[in-house]
This record gives structure tokens, C-alpha cells and sequence, in this order.
């Protein structure tokens, strides 16, 4: 028996692409899954295909009483929270002096203020039960600049410092709190690009939802001794640009450079 069986985990934009990954991997892991999102009739879909202790519940992470009732939902049908993951986001273009304010203060709505709504509600249930696991999925666009994303990069980059906030504030609880970073991963939000994208990374290609679902599975279940980390599932794309030289070329650096 699974250290999490009669226990609830909670994914956020769980309906689809990476979320939809996630719920997967953790419902193998004895726990009750709610699958959280605005996408009824994918999640519905979702939750009938995998069965036994999955469900959907229509979640607004912008609402605080959606919140409220997806988590009594989530510990009413499968037992105390355990797992908390805050994976639903958006993604809309322009730079700093282009977008427009409604786009901008929409992105920080769902990116940031709700993924921290969602830890300001779980945080009470998880403290009751004892403890447990909160998993903000960030991006690597919180680890470095992108032009062109201005709402985007600043979510991310304040979802990496409410991470570190909360792993503080949530640690005499017993409630582990980590950020996942994912690079251009295969999922509809990443839809229109091609391949350039990631030529010029060490592992040249785009990542899958299941590589990314597979490092939110350890960090849930396994990492137990790590809070307020990140963890990192990017093809090497933020490790730094490879200069490339001929044997001969190299020859021309001067001695010791």
C-alpha cells in the first residue's frame, strides 16, 4: 500500500498537456487526483479515460471560491490533501512597452496571484493533515529573460520568489514547497513553433509533458529533502551558448586564454 493511499492531490490546468501528464504519474502513485481546470469537457474526458480515483472539478485559480470548493471536493472524495500542484498558466506576446495592461495584469492573475491563492488555500488542509507538497511549475522563462514576453517572464520570475517565500513561511507546517522550470516542452501552448527553437540547445529537440511530469513526480514523492529548490527540465536550453571553433581556429586563441 502507497504511503498516499486515502490521501488527495489537487493539479491545476490539469485537463491538458503537461497537467494532464502530471495527473497521470501521481494517480499511479495510490493518490485521489482532482484534476483542476477550465477545460470541462477535456478534464471530464481526462478523468473518464484514466478512472478509479481521478475526477474533474472546474477550477478559476483567479476565484478564491472555486478554490474553496475544488479542495473540500478533493479531501470529501479521496481523504486528507497531500499534494498541491499549481501547473495552469497562460501565454500572450509583447514586449514591455507593447502590451497592453489588460494582458499584462490578466497573465500575473493566473500565473502568479493564482498559483499563490491556491497556496493560501491549500496551506491550512496540508498543515491539518500533517504536512505535505506544494509544486509551482515555473518556467525557464523564471530563470532568464525573453524578449517579447514581458506579463510572461514576470510571472514566472515572481512565481520562483513566492516559492522561496512560502518553502519559509510553510516549513514549521511540515509543507515542502519546490518550482519546476520547464523548457519548450511539446504541449499546445508551444503549438506554432518549430524545431529552430531548440536547435541550439544541448539536447536539440522540444521536451514531452511525461519528462516534465516525471520530475514533478520526484519532487512530490521523492525529493523529500529538498524545499524551496528548483528543478530544472530544459534540454540544457539556460545552460549557456556552446561557442563552436575548427582545430584550426583554436590555434589562433592566444596562450592561455
Amino acid at each position: 500500500m502507497s504511503k498516499y493511499t486515502g490521501r488527495s492531490a489537487v493539479v491545476t490546468g490539469g485537463a491538458r498537456g503537461i497537467g494532464a501528464a502530471v495527473v497521470r504519474a501521481l494517480a499511479k502513485e495510490g493518490l485521489g487526483v482532482v484534476i483542476a481546470d477550465i477545460r470541462e469537457a477535456e478534464g471530464v474526458r481526462l478523468a473518464y479515460e484514466l478512472g478509479g480515483d481521478v475526477s474533474f472539478q472546474h477550477l478559476d485559480v483567479t476565484m478564491e471560491h472555486d478554490w474553496t470548493r475544488v479542495l473540500e471536493a478533493a479531501e470529501s472524495e479521496y481523504g486528507p490533501l497531500a499534494v498541491l500542484i499549481n501547473n495552469a498558466g497562460i501565454l500572450d506576446l509583447g514586449g514591455v512597452a507593447e502590451v497592453h495592461r489588460p494582458i499584462f495584469r490578466h497573465v500575473l492573475d493566473v500565473n502568479l496571484y493564482g498559483s499563490w491563492l491556491g497556496i493560501h488555500s491549500a496551506a491550512p488542509l496540508l498543515a491539518r493533515a500533517g504536512g505535505g507538497v506544494i509544486v509551482n511549475v515555473s518556467s525557464t522563462a523564471g530563470l532568464m529573460g525573453y524578449s517579447g514576453l514581458a506579463a510572461y517572464v514576470t510571472s514566472k520570475w515572481g512565481l520562483r520568489g513566492l516559492t522561496k517565500a512560502a518553502a519559509l513561511d510553510l516549513a514549521p507546517s511540515g509543507i515542502r514547497v519546490c518550482s519546476v522550470h520547464p523548457g519548450p516542452i511539446r504541449t499546445p501552448m508551444t503549438a506554432g513553433l518549430d524545431d529552430s527553437v531548440v536547435a541550439g540547445q544541448p539536447i536539440p529537440r522540444f521536451g514531452e509533458p511525461d519528462e516534465v511530469a516525471a520530475m514533478i513526480r520526484f519532487v512530490a514523492i521523492e525529493a523529500t529533502y529538498s524545499t524551496g529548490s528548483e528543478f530544472v527540465v530544459d534540454g540544457g536550453a539556460t545552460t549557456g551558448a556552446a561557442i563552436l571553433t575548427t582545430p584550426s581556429a583554436a590555434t589562433d586563441f592566444p596562450v592561455g586564454l
